[in-house]
This record gives structure tokens, sequence and C-alpha cells, in this order.
């Protein structure tokens, strides 16, 4: 990170090489999709650009980086809460099934989106996003910091402008909220 901040292009190439897969995978844990996710990195690398001189020299710059991914994220909710376009994993608009003429989908459509639905992802796999997405956010952002990304509860804490005990008490609300949500699918699916 010094050396990038001192204008070496190859002190950027080794920090984006370091650090832009964990960021990608963090943000691609906070949007769900593969192209929001790359557009967000681009961001978030960009904004880093505008903000290096601020970057204090000798400290750990990851969860500095991870801050910025952080707040580039949340901006990107805000704003897609506010329009409501629905894109799927590839980053395309879904494709509406093809109809008869009495509006019923044709059965050749529905059972090649249903195909395509199944491969994708397994039972378990759909269950556990599924139930991730029905966090808080607050709590999802604690536990995908923690557990899916390693990341220490201050660097947590640091990267969502809070407490480490806050983190802890998120994350610990997440796993019991994650335990009932799949017990209550793994009952639906043993009925």
């Amino acid at each position: 990170m010094g050396r990038y901040c001192d204008g070496e292009a190859a002190g950027f190439l080794a920090l984006y090489a370091l650090v832009a897969p964990r960021l990608y995978g963090y943000l691609r844990s906070l949007v769900g999709e593969r192209a929001a996710a790359e557009d967000l990195l681009q961001h978030t690398m960009l904004k880093l650009h505008e903000a290096r001189s601020a970057y204090v020299r000798g400290a750990d710059p990851v969860p500095w980086l991870y801050a910025i991914a952080h707040r580039t994220a949340l901006d990107e909710l805000r704003r897609r809460a506010r329009a409501h376009v629905t894109v799927t994993a590839d980053g395309e608009l879904p494709r509406e099934p093809r109809a008869d003429l009495a509006g019923d989908p044709l059965a050749a459509d529905a059972a090649e989106v249903d195909r395509a639905g199944d491969e994708a992802r397994g039972e378990a796999t759909r269950s556990a996003l599924a139930a991730l997405e029905k966090l808080p956010a607050n709590q999802r952002e604690a536990l995908v910091l923690t557990k899916l990304h390693g990341r220490s509860v201050a660097e947590a804490a640091a990267i969502t402008g809070t407490t480490p005990g806050a983190i802890k008490l998120r994350a610990h609300r997440a796993y019991v909220t994650l335990r009932t949500l799949l017990a209550r699918d793994a009952a639906k699916g043993e009925r």
C-alpha cells in the first residue's frame, strides 16, 4: 500500500492481486449478483485511488479496504431499494417464459427454467442461501465478515463502523436465526 501511495504502478498491481478476490467475494455475498459485485469492486478500487492520500502509513490496509467496499455496497443496496429491477445471477434481465394463446406458460419453457435452477445449486444450498437472505442486514454482514471472510471481530467492527461487542452480538443472533430457519425448512421437507 505504501508503494502504491508513492505512485508505483507495480504497488497497485500487487495490492489488487492480494485483496481483489477477497473483496469481490465479500461484495458478492452482500449483493448476490456476480456482475454487480464486479462493478462494486471497480467502484471500490476507484474510491481507494481517490482516497489513497488519507491512508495512514504502516496500518493494515485490508480493514480500510473492506470498509470502503462495505460503504460502496451499502450505497448500491440503497439505490436498488429505490429501483425495483431484478436481474438473474448472470446479470441479465430474467427471461419471461413463453405463453400459449390463453396466457399459460408453455410446458417446455417451464421445465427449462426449473431445470436451470436445479442445476445451479442443490436443495441444501438453496435453503442455506434463502435463510441467509432472511437475516437482517447487520446480522448477515457480521456473519459474512467473521465466518465467510475470516475477519476478526475487531476488523469486522472497523469495517462496519461499530463496536466489537456489537459484531459479536449480531453474529450470535445470526447463528440463532439461521438454526431456526434451517430447522424449520428441514421439518417442512420431512412432511
